[in-house]
């Protein structure tokens, strides 16, 4: 296999995969909910634009929809970008260690275990962090906020959803691609350490710009990238993210239960 063929994605090209992964959410959301709007009889084609937008709303704030939106939303970009992908570095894809994308398996079973602790000690660990500089201010996430408001019989597919296919295209991205990249400029640490601040910059729209959030989110990135490069496998990162996000949304189910 030639050197050109091994090679690593250069860094544009990784933090460019990142932009066009966010960029195919917004305008995949604004497409899929015209269709949807048009489908469902919310939108004439022959409305005004201020008409239109009115209506979608009106589609929105039915009950379920938002979460139907963000999961044809979140399918639709991550199931485009692991093709992309997929296609743009074959020979990389299941090559264990940095260039390679790590779709190998473990080099020990050990890893999974560890990413399973790793998905439960980070987000609390991480949320006394948050809560220590946050001095008393809420912490909530535009996802939270939609599972509150998602009717129970969406809740089980929306959760799927978060805790699946987001982690396996965010750990491509960020400990796959972008770690890569960056491993090939920088020595181990500072490629870790760049990853990680990257990741949690570009989650802190969905958390309404709480810095106070930042510590949270470097914590559970470092050690993803550490079981990444100490397990040559991308599948415990995805495994303890899952968990992660699992617990994050488990309070759902809680005001499910007390409001029901």
């Amino acid at each position: 296999m030639s050197a050109s063929t091994m090679r690593a994605p250069s860094l544009w090209t990784a933090l460019g995969l990142i932009a066009l992964y966010f960029v195919l959410q917004a305008v995949g959301s604004t497409v899929i909910a015209l269709i949807l709007a048009v489908a469902l009889g919310f939108v004439r084609l022959d409305q005004g634009v201020t008409q239109v937008d009115n209506s979608i709303h009106t589609m929105l704030e039915q009950p379920g929809m938002q979460a139907v939106l963000v999961m044809l939303t979140l399918g639709l970009a991550a199931s485009s970008t692991l093709l992309l992908t997929r296609h743009r570095w074959p020979h990389l894809w299941s090559l264990a260690q940095p260039p390679g994308l790590g779709f190998a398996r473990p080099s020990r079973p050990l890893y999974l275990a560890l990413a399973i602790a790793v998905g439960v000690a980070a987000p609390l660990l991480g949320g006394q962090l948050t809560q220590w500089f946050a001095h008393g201010q809420t912490v909530s996430q535009d996802i939270q906020q939609l599972g509150a408001d998602t009717p129970l019989a969406w809740r089980m597919p929306l959760v799927l959803v978060v805790v699946s296919l987001g982690p396996v295209v965010e750990e491509l991205l960020f400990r796959g691609v972008l770690m890569s990249a960056l491993m090939q400029r920088w020595q181990t640490g500072w490629a870790m350490a760049a990853s990680s601040l990257v990741f949690a910059l570009v989650h802190l729209p969905g958390l309404q710009w709480q810095w106070f959030a930042l510590p949270d989110l470097l914590l559970l990135a470092l050690l993803l990238a550490w079981l990444r490069l100490r397990s040559g496998s991308i599948w415990p990162g995805v495994l303890a993210h899952g968990i992660n996000n699992l617990l994050a949304v488990a309070a759902w189910f809680v005001v499910a239960h007390l409001s029901g």
